[in-house]
């Protein structure tokens, strides 16, 4: 009680006051879950999350990876889908999946690395298949995954083989799902051999800078989350209403993207509003019922 009045007097200061009372500070600080029921808050890149559960640590076909960063919170629905997709990736011919990031205990702005993962809907699979489900903690903190995009980024590398294909269709499939974000040329690889089945599934596979050795796995709001902000625009509307193998995937390998030039303005540029970044954010910047999750035991 003591704790949730002193943040709610923090959020009531003058402004410069309130600046240091940053939201990834607060956040990163909690070390476990509050007790209250789930329900994810705001928006992937700025809210929080109540009643988040842990993912365990090992399962059958499952381990979670860096286990220092204290990052293996999600909703109860991430957790089950995670479980079953551990489950599914035997048919894909893997021994299980090694989980990377999924977020804080409760949510909100990290301290470092992702923007997103705030709401508990978030995780990284790494593209490494398991060669042992037995990694001790330490083996957890020093192995890595692997890249399977060449350094030019136009296609895939020799690590690539058509198992990442079945297992990505697995993983897009589940219902839960809302979008999986991947380096281009995964995506470009997959189009080479898609058909007007592979539609329905293929949308939910979005390019994205700086995934080339981990798949981003994205739910959708749960039923029943009220306090959850759809993402906008969907995948559907971002493929065109097809598979989004077209000229907008094509632009993430463009020499456009990957290398810009640099043109000198001939007339001074009206400079933009400047944007907060995610771990600039104050409890302020966050949906109020953030103060709530924060102080709740």
């Amino acid at each position: 009680m003591i704790r949730k009045l002193i943040i709610c007097l923090a959020l009531l200061l003058p402004l410069p006051a309130h600046a240091e009372k940053l939201a990834n500070k607060l956040f990163g600080a909690a070390d476990a879950p509050s007790q209250q029921a789930p329900m994810p808050i705001g928006s992937y890149s700025r809210g929080c999350a109540a009643g988040l559960v842990a993912m365990p640590e090992n399962g059958p076909n499952w381990q979670v990876m860096r286990l220092s960063r204290h990052r293996n919170f999600g909703h109860p629905v991430l957790v089950s889908y995670l479980q079953d997709l551990a489950g599914y990736a035997n048919q894909a011919g893997w021994r299980g999946i090694y989980i990377g990031d999924m977020g804080q205990p409760r949510g909100g702005p990290m301290t470092s690395g992702h923007a997103s993962h705030q709401i508990g809907l978030d995780v990284d699979v790494w593209t490494l298949k398991p060669k042992s489900l037995g990694l001790t903690v330490k083996q957890r903190e020093s192995i890595s995954s692997i890249s399977i995009r060449t350094n030019d980024q136009l296609r895939v590398n020799d690590n690539w083989d058509r198992s990442y294909a079945t297992f990505l269709k697995l993983a897009a499939s589940d219902p839960r799902v809302d979008r999986i974000f991947v380096a281009a040329a995964i995506k470009l690889e997959l189009c080479k051999t898609a058909t007007r089945a592979d539609k329905k599934w293929l949308q939910h596979i979005r390019p994205e800078a700086g995934h080339e050795d981990h798949f981003h796995i994205r739910l959708k709001c749960p039923k029943g989350a009220r306090l959850c902000d759809t993402q906008k625009p969907t995948v559907s509307e971002l493929s065109n209403g097809g598979a989004g193998c077209d000229e907008t995937l094509d632009w993430w390998v463009s020499d456009a993207y990957l290398h810009p030039k640099t043109v000198k303005p001939t007339k001074p540029v009206k400079p933009q509003p400047y944007k907060k970044r995610p771990r600039e954010f104050t409890m302020a910047d966050l949906p109020s019922q953030c103060v709530d999750v924060l102080s709740s035991p």
